[in-house]
Formats: C-alpha cells, structure tokens, sequence
C-alpha cells in the first residue's frame, strides 16, 4: 500500500496519470488581503489555497501567502518561508498573462523571500503539501492576477484561479483535463 502510495507521488508530480478523475471544476474568485502591519487583526492578511481562502493571520498558519508591505513600503506578497513559517509554499511571477496561463509549473517557485507586486502582476502559486482524500499528500496550484493596491487602506485586490483537485496543475476554467 505505501508503495503504491509513493508511486502515486511520483507519477503526480509530473503528470496526472494515476490520479482520481478531477472533480471541482476551476473558477476565478475575487479576493481582497490586508497588510500583515498596520491593519486590524480581524481582516484576512493570507490565502490558503485549500478551500480558495482569505485568512486571518491571528487565528491560523493553514496559509500558504500573505500580503504586507516591504522594507521599501512596496506591495508584496510572502511565501510561508518568509515569514518563518517553513518553506512549505512557494510563489513565482509569470512571463504569461493571467488567461494565457493554462498549467502552473512544477518547479521554479521562491520558498523564503516576497514578490512584489503592483497592478497587473501574474503569479503562479504552489500550496503548502495537502492532504488529499484518496491517502497521498500533494499541492495545489494556483494563479492570479493584482487589480489594485490601495496603499491608504493598505489592500491588495486580486483575482484568483485555484486548481482544488489534488495534484492537477490545471489552471483553465471548468474541470482540469487528465
């Protein structure tokens, strides 16, 4: 049974032979995030992935980016090893505009510094490792595009595509293709 397990690992890693049918098809949300600093604890300063979430910071680490303000007061998004919760998530800029993206990448993601961002930023996103219903653990992928910083309110609006189907990298609309 582990064997088969790691197997399964392997193989989705790479492709999505081997895995369940997908069964939640893909849909843009509209989300906004307040800075880490300078804002009220009770607004959403992160995102998870798992379940297409904005999270509060102060009630949990399931998160797998956060927004705030850098040294330099630009806009930025943090990876978990960022803000000294593990390398487990990762984040990369995309060349591809947001609805040319169609399959996030396995490899290339930043683990321990933020990206900054300004309006029209695309970045791809890679999920801390999720447990998944059929036994293995795997990422989800996402991406997403900035629509606005509001440096006042210290908001970051954005638009976002999580593939919620366990290692699919599919980032189109409807259900992932196997």
């Amino acid at each position: 049974m582990a064997l088969t397990g790691l197997m399964l690992l392997m193989v989705a890693c790479t492709d999505t032979n081997g895995l369940p049918a997908p069964f939640t098809p893909n849909a843009v949300d509209t989300v906004s995030l307040y800075a880490l600093r300078g804002t009220a604890l009770t607004l959403p300063s992160a995102y998870s992935l798992l379940g297409a979430l904005a999270v509060r910071t102060d009630l949990t680490t399931a998160l797998d980016f956060a927004f705030d303000f850098d040294s330099l007061k630009a806009p930025a998004l943090y990876p978990t090893g960022a803000i000294n919760l593990g390398q487990l998530s990762g984040l990369q800029r995309s060349t591809t505009s947001f609805d040319a993206t169609r399959l996030a990448p396995t490899g290339g993601y930043i683990l321990d510094k933020p990206i900054t961002v300004d309006t029209g930023t695309v970045l791809l996103v890679r999920s801390r490792p999720t447990q998944c219903t059929f036994g293995v653990t795997l990422a989800l992928y996402a991406k997403l595009r900035v629509l606005a910083v509001d440096t006042a309110a210290r908001r970051l609006d954005f638009e976002i595509l999580v593939d919620q189907n366990c290692g699919y990298r599919g980032l189109e609309l409807g259900l992932p293709k196997q």
